[in-house]
């Protein structure tokens, strides 16, 4: 299933992670893993924010997805299904039957 998830690294846990170099190799291991469909940085209520778009095969990956944001960073993680455009032809199309 396509999710979206948006993980949300408090200010000094990032910074540290800056510091300590820990901040882009997790990243890096995330995008090597995970192979999101699309991947945005940004600050986002004051905090530095990923809103990534991957396939989560099943709810069981959650935590392993999770895990090295929640340890390293203090972070908060989302997740949120969604679709893309051809996803939401597909289901409306369905509401017609």
């Amino acid at each position: 299933m396509r999710m979206m998830a948006r993980i949300s690294i408090p200010v000094e846990a990032g910074n540290r992670g800056i510091i300590e170099g820990t901040l882009p190799k997790v990243v890096q291991e995330f995008t090597e893993r995970w192979k999101p469909e699309a991947a945005y940085f940004t600050a986002f209520e004051g905090r530095r924010t990923v809103f990534a778009v991957f396939d989560m095969a099943d709810s069981s990956v959650m935590p392993a997805f999770s895990e090295p944001f929640f340890s390293q960073f203090n972070a908060e993680v989302e997740f949120m299904p969604v679709m893309n455009v051809d996803d939401l032809q597909k289901g409306l199309s369905e509401l017609s039957r």
